[in-house]
Formats: structure tokens, sequence, C-alpha cells
């Protein structure tokens, strides 16, 4: 990748077992409940810092079992143009990976119990330094990363400092990762495998049902871990049938959706900006939760 490794002394080059985390602890609870998750997603500072700490203050309440908040970056080469756009309405707004941290931990203030996963690119934690964003991370509040760019040969850069962190790496698998590729992206993920279900961007199409159930109990039996299906769920009808085989299911174009129309119909008046936002995940997650 054109950079130098994290130092890491012998003792951190294997994870060690961490604790029981809130992530862990979130789909134990789902599982004696015998039903799926849902994970909405929201791009952090879009359209600004305080509509965007409003929603996550909402989501739970609107049914939301982990909340998956976006970094924003200049390339987000594995995003659709929905959140493109959210991205670089949050970097117009000023927001930084700093002020994102800031927003996890005005979050946790009355919230303790919701898993948050950070998503994005390595850029920005690279630039921003991988011990202090691991301390300042863990200290805000935040239980997972997701960083797509990062592949299990580069595990050294931050999966594995992470996971001594205390903090869960939750990788991406695809409809191309094969048997002989799953065991290397399964190896260092802990918290839950996130299942890609199209060969493409965010907001496409998702995989026809049998071949992600397929996937999902694939998955499953090489990891041991939950399985969260993504890509493409965009309505309740969907998220149900998803939600049938999946252990979660996560959306995010759709509801970045709702927040663009919301924008574009009130230019000028952003509190009603988070209603649609919110009644839009209220309805994915009753659907993902009386699926089975």
């Amino acid at each position: 990748m054109g950079r130098s490794k994290t130092s890491l002394p012998s003792s951190l080059m294997s994870p060690n077992t961490n604790p029981m985390t809130r992530i862990d602890t979130c789909f134990e609870q789902l599982k004696n409940k015998n039903r799926a998750g849902f994970i909405p997603f929201i791009m952090a500072g879009d359209p600004d810092y305080e509509t965007s700490l409003e929603l996550l203050k909402k989501l739970p309440e609107a049914g939301a079992d982990i909340i998956e908040l976006g970094v924003c970056f200049t390339d987000p080469m594995a995003d659709g143009q929905t959140i493109q756009q959210a991205g670089l309405r949050a970097l117009d707004a000023g927001q930084t990976l700093a002020k994102t941290l800031q927003m996890v931990r005005a979050f946790r203030e009355g919230d303790q119990d919701t898993p948050i996963i950070l998503m994005g690119y390595y850029n920005p934690v690279y630039s921003f330094g991988v011990e202090k964003f691991l301390n300042d991370a863990k200290g805000a509040g935040v239980d997972g990363l997701i960083i797509v760019d990062l592949p299990p040969e580069e595990d050294e850069e931050l999966c594995l400092p992470a996971r001594q962190a205390g903090l869960d790496f939750i990788r991406l698998a695809t409809p191309t990762t094969d048997a002989a590729r799953l065991p290397l992206v399964i190896k260092n993920t802990s918290g839950f495998v996130y299942y890609v279900s199209v060969a493409g961007v965010t907001g496409g199409n998702t995989g026809a049902t049998p071949s992600v159930q397929e996937a999902v109990s694939r998955i499953k039996t090489a990891s041991g871990l939950p399985v969260a299906v993504g890509f493409g769920v965009k309505t309740p009808e969907k998220a149900r049938e998803t939600a049938k085989s999946a252990d979660a299911v996560v959306v995010g174009s759709a509801l970045i959706e709702e927040l663009a129309k919301a924008l574009d119909n009130n230019p000028e008046n952003r509190d009603n900006v988070t209603k649609p936002v919110i009644d839009k995940a209220r309805l994915l997650a009753e659907a993902v939760h009386s699926a089975r």
C-alpha cells in the first residue's frame, strides 16, 4: 500500500481474547429473541453536525439495534452516488474525524447500550494517527470499525491494533469471496461479518434471496460469527425477506435518500429533515423485527 506498517510488539501480532463487547451482547440478545437486528447507516455530519447528531440520538428509539456511522472521505470508492453525496454534504459542512468522535461522545451521554460502528476508509484514520484514533475512538464509546479499503493482508495496519484496543473489526465478504479466500477474510474478524449482497457499490439491488441465504449459511459456518447483510436493501419488503436468513440487515442509501429529499423540500428548514428519515427507519426496523 506504499506505507510503513503500524509498529506492533510481538505480543500484539494476534488479537487477544477480548471480553464481550456491546456488539456481542446485542447479537446474543437478538438470538434469544429469535429475531434479526436492524442496522441503519447515516453519514456523520450530513447535512450538518447538529442535524446528524439529532438523527443519531433518535435512531435507537426508532428500532436501531446497532448503528453504522459513516466517516466522510473525498474518495469513497465503495459507495454509490447517494452516499457519495452525503459525504460531500458532510465535508462541505466542515465534518472531520475528530467531530465524528465528538458526536459519538455526545451520543453516549444519553445511550450506553446501542453499539456504534464507524464505517469508512483508511486515509482519515491514517492521517489522524492510528494510535491516537484508537485511543480516542475507544474513549468516545465506539464499538467497532468497518474500513472498506483495508484487506486482510493489511491487518497489522489497523485490524490487530483495533482488536487489542477492544474494538471489533468487521470485515466485508462479497459474492466473489470464494472458499479459498474466505478463511483469510474472517481470520481476524470480530463482532460480525458484513455480507455485501451485490457485486457493486452501495445502493444497488440486493442479490437473489436463495444466493443470500446460501452465502449467510456458508459464512456463519466458517466464521462462527453473526452475519449482517447490506448494500441495496431499500424497502421494508426486502428488509423483511433478508431478515429471514440474516442475523442483521443494514440499510443506508434508503435513509440517506429520505434525508436528501427532505433537504430538497425544505432547503431553509433543517428541523424538518429528521422526521422522514426516522419514520423510514421505524418502518424498516418493524419489517426486520417481524420477519420470523
